[in-house]
């Protein structure tokens, strides 16, 4: 019996994992009548029997072709991202579509949410379900929104937190799908309009009273818009209470060295230690023995644990006001691999001679056995340098404390030579009462002892990456690119109108940012210079490839003295332990991904660092919530074509005075220049302007600040309109 060719082909077709060419249909089928089975193809595809995909490929009507564009729907039970199809046109369900991510794209696990729309190669592996490799995200108008849900007395309002949207949504009563007032949820957006009422059904509420105990919601806020992973799922638990005794094999016996924690005084992990003695460099000169010990968290994060998945996915830890996420769990992170005093502790150390002008003469890697001689903080040790400490922290003094302060004033001498981006910026602190309310915003203190333990960890940092450079291992450098070309140029503008230059046509150094600093130190504009230099300024990022570290300048650098709370510190100390062959807890295999771990982490660090940021910004809106119509002094620190943003003195708040609300004047923004400046009297307003501005209005849930400019301080006018 003879098989109709239009059956041959479809049946052919329906076996395919993805579009095929003629050539292969030809051969599927058996067959060697091209033009024949040619203009059967096309009558099955104007029939709407088969598709055509890019490169002449054919498909079965109702599969995917193998590049298409999917929408996040969901996240299923393991964790997975589920797609569908955009644009499905079958009556038939649409496929199901998982997300997988290959060692090259990785990091897309950090960056793609619920209701993202990409760009994917697509795969069928069983019937009418397919795997997708991401090509790339693709950028669109939102679908759903997250915000907190109000009841009023006209029905329920959905409130969105991020600022970016401009209006609230109204929720209908069969919308509300169980939402209380005042919980968190995501909402699908059914109707927006530039007139009329804006319409959302809540989809999903978001339940955090298990993980955190907070009166507020702003830092949960942050971590759900941005998909930061708070909780530690029932495996993982295990996995840390199942974790064994260290080994003392091939460990270095430092318990009687006395090595000493400086931390803040509210920290609860404690993974650095230091300790530094009088080293006799030459005959005729003093050098320093330095040793900086780091908790040996590979000793108990392996490879191929899901404890250590988990650690990649999250990447580093997670700092608001209120609670930390961390990277690892309690467990782990404020016991195990907590250097505690007077505690038993493995540790990852690193012993470094330094002569008298903190030059590094050599460093040795070894694994180690510590305990902690004692808990400082910075304050006092402080004391201690000031000689204004009691009795209980003097008895520290002679043998860890004073020696630490000569080897760090060694190891200024070294970091003067190489002049490193010298930036004074100031640190925020927000205070918190009983109720998780704003008490206070104070600025951070910044000590000697604060300067010590950075040199010594930036030192330790420095030997890491060259004792890795030099076995030829594969790890992850820190690393600081030059200013781009575009932002020097906007710099060089604005420091030309302030009458300051910055060279051209030379290679740049730290030095050359030092020098301007150094000249406007004392003036009005001291402040707004530091924030455009800060701004001209690369990011820094984790890499598989060395350019250096420019802010530091230093050749190489990587990231050694943190494995608690940043994954790239754990790669690090995982690559020492197989370099210098210190046992178990090293790389397992060499062909490391280093590329797509460097893209994944510094993705999740910038991730980090955005959460935190908008957590900061709305707990300072509900500091100022009941404030509204009080004057503040204030600074301009940012000027942009819609505005003016505002620094608020003292509290360091940042708010936005609208250009919209400067009615008595017509303002253009000046980019190179960073002014803004009316076109009818001339009134300009330039960065570090002093201020008075009023309250107008504080929203804590976007963490929006608008303000209403009350008096200038100094307002600079053309000469022709000055009265």
């Amino acid at each position: 019996m003879l098989i109709d060719p239009e059956k041959k082909i479809l049946d052919f077709l329906s076996k395919q994992k993805s579009s095929v060419t003629l050539r292969k249909i030809l051969t599927g089928i058996g067959s060697k009548d091209r033009v024949g089975i040619k203009l059967i193809i096309r009558k099955l595809e104007k029939r709407g029997n088969i598709e055509k995909s890019h490169g002449k490929k054919y498909f079965l009507s109702g599969k995917l072709a193998p590049v298409g564009i999917i929408e996040i729907i969901e996240i299923d039970e393991f964790g997975d991202l589920i797609a569908k199809p955009c644009n499905w046109k079958y009556q038939i369900p649409y496929p199901k579509i998982i997300i997988k991510f290959n060692k090259q794209r990785k990091s897309f696990n950090s960056i793609l949410k619920y209701g993202d729309t990409i760009l994917a190669r697509l795969s069928l592996v069983s019937e009418n379900t397919y795997n997708a490799s991401v090509i790339k995200k693709l950028e669109q108008s939102k679908k759903s929104v997250i915000g907190i849900y109000e009841k009023t007395p006209n029905g329920g309002l959905l409130k969105p937190t991020d600022k970016k949207f401009r209006y609230e949504y109204t929720v209908t009563s069969d919308g509300q799908n169980g939402a209380k007032s005042g919980d968190l949820v995501l909402g699908e957006i059914t109707s927006q309009k530039k007139f009329g009422k804006n319409i959302a059904l809540i989809s999903k509420i978001f339940n955090f009273n298990k993980a955190f105990k907070n009166q507020q919601p702003f830092s949960n806020i942050a971590l759900h818009e941005n998909e930061i992973p708070f909780t530690f799922n029932d495996t993982i638990l295990e996995q840390v209470n199942n974790l064994g005794n260290f080994s003392n094999k091939l460990r270095e016996d430092l318990r009687n060295i006395p090595l000493i924690t400086i931390d803040d005084h509210d920290a609860k992990d404690f993974d650095d230690a230091v300790f530094a003695e009088p080293w006799k460099h030459e005959e005729n000169s003093n050098g320093w023995h330095i040793i900086v010990a780091i908790a040996d968290v590979a000793w108990y994060v392996r490879e191929g644990m899901e404890l250590d998945q988990e650690a990649f996915d999250r990447g580093n830890s997670v700092y608001f006001p209120d609670m930390v996420v961390p990277m690892l769990p309690e467990k782990l992170s404020n016991d195990l691999c907590s250097l505690k005093p007077n505690e038993d502790r493995p540790c990852l150390a690193v012993h470094i001679w330094i002569d008298g002008n903190g030059n590094m003469i050599e460093f040795k890697f070894i694994r180690g056995l510590m305990r902690s001689f004692a808990r400082l903080n910075y304050q006092q040790v402080q004391m201690v340098i000031e000689g204004k400490a009691d009795i209980k922290i003097s008895k520290f003094s002679k043998d860890a404390i004073e020696p630490l302060f000569l080897a760090y004033k060694a190891l200024c001498k070294a970091k003067n030579d190489r002049n490193p981006l010298d930036l004074e910026l100031p640190e925020k602190r927000i205070i918190l009462n009983n109720d998780g309310k704003i008490s206070d915003v104070i600025q951070r203190p910044r000590y000697d002892s604060h300067k010590l333990i950075e040199e010594f960890m930036i030192t330790a940092n420095v030997a890491a990456a060259t004792e890795l450079e030099k076995k030829s291992k594969k790890f992850l450098y820190r690393i600081h690119a030059e200013p781009p070309a575009k932002n020097l140029e906007s710099l060089r503008s604005f420091l030309k109108s302030l009458g300051y230059t910055l060279s051209k046509g030379q290679v740049l150094a730290p030095l050359n940012f030092n020098q301007i600093l150094k000249k406007s130190k004392n003036s009005d504009v001291y402040e707004a210079i530091t924030q455009m230099i800060l701004r001209s300024q690369s990011q820094a990022v984790y890499s598989a490839e060395n350019i250096g570290h420019f802010g530091l300048s230093l050749r190489r650098y990587c990231h050694f003295t943190s494995p608690i709370r940043r994954y790239s510190d754990l790669i690090v100390h995982r690559a020492l332990i197989s370099a210098n062959s210190l046992g178990e807890g090293g790389f397992s295999k060499e062909d490391l991904d280093i590329e797509s771990i460097a893209e994944h982490t510094s993705i999740a660090e910038r991730r980090a660092s955005k959460a935190e940021r908008q957590s900061t910004d709305r707990f300072a809106a509900a500091y100022l919530s009941d404030k509204i119509g009080e004057n503040f002094q204030g600074k301009v620190n940012g000027i942009a074509k819609f505005g003016l943003f505002i620094s608020l003195d003292k509290i360091g708040i940042d708010g936005l005075i609208p250009i919209r609300s400067l009615s008595d004047d017509f303002y253009k923004f000046d980019e190179r220049r960073m002014l803004l400046k009316g076109s009818r009297k001339g009134v300009t307003f330039s960065l570090g302007m002093c201020v008075k501005v009023k309250i107008k209005e504080s929203n804590p849930i976007s963490g929006t600040l608008l303000l209403e400019l009350v008096d200038t301080y100094h307002r600079s006018k053309s000469p022709e309109r000055r009265p």
